[in-house]
C-alpha cells in the first residue's frame, strides 16, 4: 500500500484518481465533537481564516498510519484487524487542552492538542504497533504528536490555551480514508472494556 491505489475495497467500485489512506482512529463522540465544531468556527472568525472547518463527522485522532505497510491491502487489512484483537484497555479519557499550528509555511493543520490529556492514547498506540509487529506487519515508526485538526489555512494563529474538550473514549477504529473526497468508510470498531 505504498503506492497510491484506486479503490478497490469495501465492495465499491473504482473511483477514479482516488488515494486510499488505512489508519486506526480515536473519534470524539457527538457532544465532544460539536465543541470542536464550535471551537473551529470561533477561531476561523477570530483570526480572519479562510479555510472551512473539517466536517464534524471527520473529526479524529490517529492512533497509527498503516499507509505505509508494504502488501496487498486485503492482507495489511487482515493482519491489522487479527493485531487489533489481541489488545485489552480499558476506557479512558481525552483531554485537548490547547490549539496549536503545524508546519512553517502554506496551508498548515490548524490542530488541538493535549499534553498529559493524550497519555493513555500514546499507550493504546504502543500497544497497538507491537501487537502488529507480532502479527507480521511492520508500521514504520514515526515520530508521535497526538492532535486533532480543525482546519487547513495560510493564516496565523498563535498557539493558545481553551478550555479542555474532554470525552471518554470507548473504542477504537480501523478507518479507510478515501483522500481528496472526505470521507472516511469504517472498517471495524473495538471496544475499550473495563477489566
Amino acid at each position: 500500500m505504498s503506492e497510491p491505489k484506486q479503490l478497490s475495497l469495501m465492495g465499491l467500485d473504482a473511483v477514479p484518481e482516488t488515494t486510499v489512506g488505512l489508519f486506526f482512529g480515536i473519534y470524539p463522540d457527538a457532544d465532544a465533537a460539536a465543541v470542536i465544531d464550535e471551537l473551529a468556527q470561533r477561531l476561523r472568525a477570530d483570526h480572519g481564516l479562510k479555510g472551512k472547518p473539517r466536517p464534524k463527522e471527520l473529526f479524529h485522532l490517529t492512533l497509527l498510519d498503516l499507509s505505509d505497510c508494504t502488501g496487498p491491502a486485503e492482507r495489511v487489512i487482515a493482519l491489522a484487524r487479527e493485531a487489533a484483537g489481541t489488545l485489552a484497555m480499558p476506557p479512558f479519557v481525552i483531554a485537548l487542552d490547547h490549539v496549536v499550528r503545524f508546519g512553517r509555511s502554506g496551508n498548515r493543520p490548524l490542530v488541538l492538542e493535549g499534553g498529559d490529556g493524550v497519555a493513555a492514547l500514546v499507550v493504546l498506540r504502543q500497544a497497538l504497533a507491537d501487537a502488529m509487529a507480532k502479527a507480521g506487519l511492520r508500521v514504520r515508526a514515526k515520530s508521535y504528536t497526538p492532535h486533532l485538526t480543525l482546519l487547513y489555512d495560510r493564516g496565523e494563529v498563535a498557539a493558545q490555551a481553551i478550555e479542555t474538550i474532554t470525552w471518554t473514549v470507548r473504542e477504537f477504529v480501523l478507518v479507510q480514508s478515501l483522500i481528496g473526497h472526505g470521507r472516511h468508510l469504517p472498517i471495524r470498531r473495538w471496544p475499550l472494556l473495563s477489566a
